[in-house]
């Protein structure tokens, strides 16, 4: 029962809570927790009709162990109902966090996630003191493409390129949207040289990439900016400095691979 009890308050947390406002399972959950309510004082009043007729006319009729088993029979039916809406609702609850954690568009993990898996990684690899490297990456001309083609052309063109990441990196490499146009890649435990090899695979992957619109077919380049974690540093200065990578490779022409001090 304290389990049940728990899960109803993690619902109306998350049925409370203003970022969830708008999430199109927010509604689902609410109609579903409302109907589990409804069925609970259903179940409730059912039980106190049944208990009053039973008492009233068939008592002197049933022995002890007849009244037992079918009443143990009934909450055995309860249970099974309450289990059932609850496994339900503990899905629907990880599905909103899941949710909570991924970017539509691209299918990929958000800045959320990425900063959750960012924190995560950095603690582990300090624990065996293995290498870390981050990769900033920026679709280049992406505001020519959405001017020129349409909004439309600039999801195509984000949602590609996730595409040619996850294909393209190891599994578990983590990658995700970081916002608008820009990508973070998270490589934990690589040598800073395969590191590199790997990145510039990828740039030279998504130069090739050829992507349909409408009757057109466009090309897109991507800018790199990556930087290997040195023993001690804080992952927020690794971070910094894979964003100052890559503004450097956005200044010295775009599509290319540039890697921090």
């Amino acid at each position: 029962m304290r389990k049940g009890h728990d899960i109803e308050q993690t619902v109306e947390t998350l049925l409370a809570d203003p970022q969830y406002d708008g999430h199109p399972l927010h509604q689902a959950l609410a109609d579903l927790y409302k109907e589990f309510q409804q069925q609970v004082k259903q179940i409730d009043r059912v039980t106190r009709i049944s208990d009053h007729y039973q008492s009233a006319a068939r008592e002197t009729n049933l022995s002890l162990s007849d009244r037992c088993r079918r009443q143990l029979k009934y909450l055995e039916k309860v249970a099974r109902i309450s289990d059932g809406y609850q496994s339900l609702m503990r899905d629907r609850q990880e599905t909103l966090r899941e949710e909570s954690l991924r970017d539509s568009l691209t299918g990929l993990g958000n800045r959320r996630m990425l900063q959750n898996r960012l924190k995560a990684e950095a603690s582990r690899l300090d624990r065996y003191r293995l290498p870390l490297t981050l990769v900033m990456v920026d679709v280049d001309h992406f505001k020519a493409i959405n001017d020129t083609h349409g909004h439309d052309a600039g999801d195509k063109v984000l949602a590609t390129i996730a595409r040619v990441f996850e294909a393209g990196l190891r599994d578990y490499d983590i990658c995700g949207r970081w916002g608008g146009e820009e990508f973070l890649i998270i490589m934990p435990e690589q040598a800073s040289d395969v590191a590199g090899d790997i990145v510039e695979r990828l740039r030279q992957t998504v130069e090739s990439t050829n992507i349909r619109i409408g009757e057109q077919v466009i090309g897109v380049t991507a800018s790199f900016g990556i930087a290997h974690r040195h023993p001690g540093e804080d992952v927020a200065e690794t971070l910094q400095r894979a964003d100052q990578a890559l503004l450097t490779a956005k200044r010295a022409g775009r599509n290319r691979c540039e890697t921090a001090n």
